[in-house]
């Protein structure tokens, strides 16, 4: 009977470990876009400074 009880529990843990490990699965996907969105800013802001720099450089140039 105690090995049936320890069966039983078991199982039910073993149930309820699935049941966490599955639901946080599904919300990953979603973030995946939110990396992408930011390496694009983060390339739009590199293209913004190096267009800012070589303006700079540009009217360094035309000073002298």
């Amino acid at each position: 009977m105690s090995k049936l009880i320890a069966g039983l529990v078991a199982s039910l843990f073993a149930a309820s470990v699935f049941a966490q490990g599955a639901a946080p699965a599904a919300p990953a996907a979603p973030a995946a876009p939110a990396k992408a969105e930011a390496k694009a800013e983060a390339k739009t802001e590199k293209k913004a400074k190096k267009a800012k720099k070589a303006k700079a450089k540009k009217a360094a140039e035309e000073k002298k």
